[in-house]
């Protein structure tokens, strides 16, 4: 996943869980406020009907002319009066105010209200099982009860407090033991709250639409803002990275700005500075490196050489100073001549074979024998194989393109090592073939070996098993950067004590080569 994505992730997550907790208390909290502000209405209606009670109470009741529809309360000790005209007047005591004013508000829809009492006189005043709970209460010293119910009829908010008994009320009440300040009964209001939970419900989904909505455009401005100011030109960097130097990248196109991004792709055109002025010291010292290991082999090989020279040379002495005694010889001179001319040409090849292993040139593939060119390289070791059996498996005559300086050093590196690998002699084994598009050549010895805990330093710079004075510690090390630089691969097999093999892979496609 991209960072693009991943930041989009992130803040989307970010923004969700904000929201998310946002809409959660707005939610809530409009739900607090709603039933809040209810409750209080429920206690200010309650806070009325009890003044409404007092006022008829205060006056001994109110009194209605009895006619169709008023008829008299049979729980009353007088439910009717008459005046001397012969009318006829109902009473009406505070409980019966209360369940008439009751009934109107909730014909509109209001509310409802009455007064009820776990010892009721008039079964009407009956309370249901929420109010009988909350009248329990009472006597347990709570000062009111409020909740949320929720019935056949919808959602309401109920409340009742208690009702204490006043001077007033001992006309009605005093016989049935209460006493000024006692609590006769409650005073439940119920307040129909549909309305309030479908606001609720309206603002939430109002809220929903708001969320999703900015979460949509905050999600999209950061997705283009990023893809602008980031992504684009995060890619044009990284795109001169992995193009870099294998292409000439043009760092005029690269972001610039003030901003980090800007401030990386100068550090990065700054970095190719370096890098380039690094990789060109490096490769002048890497010349510098293969000429002293070139030079510090060739040294090895002139002196087993002048012993292969001299041989050649005592003879041709001992030829010209037969002739010189002889000179009427004719059949002896022919015969030294060719000797002579023999001597001079074996010795003109090996002096060529070392002026070729010395010279300094840059990779140049040329088509040209391999096997022949593995040979040619022996011509400079023959003077270390006196003890060694040399075995010569080539099967490459064809040509190929190949750098013979590079090859030819690869060659006098491995096998010197394993020359030396042998003192007391043994068997030295080259094999070249091809396999698919590679050149494999493989160098096998029968000496010491390697120990297997040195197998990954043998390619390491200055790294040498040898004593003070046989080696340099390069010649692997430029073996193995020679055949990388032909787009090569190199490793070795060894065994203690039974000997070690070297093989070599080389490109055989001169494209392919020229590139590495």
């Amino acid at each position: 996943m991209n960072l693009r994505n991943k930041f989009i992730i992130l803040i989307g997550l970010v923004v969700v869980v904000s929201y998310g907790i946002t809409f959660y208390r707005t939610s809530q909290f409009q739900h607090e406020l709603v039933l809040s502000q209810a409750a209080r209405q429920a206690r200010m209606l309650h806070k009325q009907v009890l003044m409404t009670r007092k006022w008829v109470a205060d006056h001994n009741g109110l009194f209605f002319l009895r006619k169709p529809g008023v008829d008299p309360n049979p729980f009353l000790a007088e439910p009717e009066v008459r005046d001397q005209a012969g009318r006829s007047y109902v009473k009406r005591n505070p409980a019966m105010v209360t369940r008439e004013l009751s009934e109107y508000a909730s014909d509109e829809g209001f509310c409802r209200y009455r007064v009820t009492t776990l010892l009721p006189i008039n079964p009407l005043n009956e309370p249901d099982a929420w109010e009988r709970q909350s009248l329990l209460r009472f006597e347990q010293g709570v000062d009111e009860v409020i909740e949320v119910t929720k019935d056949e009829k919808g959602s309401a908010l109920r409340y009742i407090a208690p009702l204490y008994v006043e001077e007033a009320c001992l006309e009605c009440h005093a016989h049935q033991g209460y006493k000024t300040g006692d609590v006769r009964g409650g005073l439940s209001v119920t307040i129909p709250v549909d309305w309030v939970f479908e606001n609720i419900a309206q603002n939430n989904r109002m809220l929903l639409y708001i969320a999703l909505g900015t979460i949509v455009i905050v999600g999209a401005s950061i997705y283009l803002m990023l893809d602008w100011l980031v992504v684009r030109r995060l890619s044009v960097l990284a795109g001169a990275m992995d193009s870099y130097p294998q292409k000439n990248t043009d760092l005029s196109l690269l972001p610039e700005g003030f901003d980090e991004v800007g401030r990386l792709s100068e550090k990065f055109q700054f970095f190719c500075g370096r890098l380039e002025k690094s990789q060109e010291e490096l490769n002048r010292t890497r010349e510098q490196v293969f000429q002293s290991e070139k030079l510090a082999a060739l040294g090895r090989l002139a002196a087993g050489v002048a012993h292969e020279v001299n041989n050649p040379l005592g003879g041709m002495l001992n030829c010209v100073k037969s002739m010189r005694e002889s000179p009427e010889d004719l059949e002896m001179q022919v015969r030294y001549l060719g000797l002579v001319e023999k001597g001079l040409k074996r010795i003109g090849s090996i002096v060529q074979q070392l002026l070729n292993f010395g010279r300094t040139e840059p990779l140049r593939y040329r088509l040209l024998s391999v096997d022949d060119l593995i040979k040619d390289s022996f011509v400079l070791l023959e003077y270390g194989l006196k003890k060694i059996e040399l075995k010569l498996d080539l099967g490459l005559p064809g040509m190929y393109p190949v750098d013979s300086d590079a090859l030819q050093q690869i060659v006098v590196n491995i096998c010197l090592n394993g020359i030396q690998a042998m003192p007391d002699g043994g068997t030295l084994t080259v094999t070249t073939r091809e396999h698919g598009d590679r050149l494999v050549l493989g160098f096998a010895d029968t000496g010491v070996g390697i120990n297997e805990e040195d197998l990954s330093k043998i390619f390491d710079p200055f790294y040498t098993s040898k004593d003070v004075g046989e080696g340099t510690g390069l010649g692997l090390s430029v073996t193995y950067s020679l055949v990388k630089r032909m787009n090569g691969k190199i490793w070795v097999d060894s065994t203690k004590g039974q000997g070690t093999c070297f093989t070599v892979e080389l490109p055989i496609n001169q494209k392919e080569a020229e590139a590495g």
